[in-house]
Formats: structure tokens, sequence, C-alpha cells
């Protein structure tokens, strides 16, 4: 398993700018709760999967097998 940022650096930049404005909190959910906070709860369970591959949510980060 290795967990990399997306290749695209645009979508990198953006979703890194969107979360230093909503102070760590993943910039696409609306509510602030604590299983927002980039890396989020989605996606840590996702990487507890291990027949998950693919993008977190926001697709800053990219799970391969």
């Amino acid at each position: 398993m290795k967990i990399t940022f997306n290749e695209d650096q645009k979508i990198v930049n953006a979703i890194r700018e969107g979360l230093k404005k909503k102070d760590g909190y993943c910039p696409c959910r609306l509510q602030k709760t604590e299983e927002n906070i980039c890396m989020c709860q989605e996606f840590r369970d996702q990487i507890a999967d291990p027949d998950f591959e693919g993008y977190c949510h926001c697709r800053l980060y990219y799970k391969a097998k």
C-alpha cells in the first residue's frame, strides 16, 4: 500500500489552499467536524480497506494497493 498526492499539481495546490482557508478541514465538506479534518475519516476508512484503490473524496490523496 502506498499513499501519494494527486499527480495533477493544480488540484493539489487548489486543495491545499482550501485547507488553509478552512483551518485543515476538507474544503469539499460543508461541516467542520472532527471527521472532516484532512486526512478525513472517510479516506482513513478506505485506507484500512485492503481492497480499496483510488482517490480520497477531494482527490488530494491516492491510495495504491
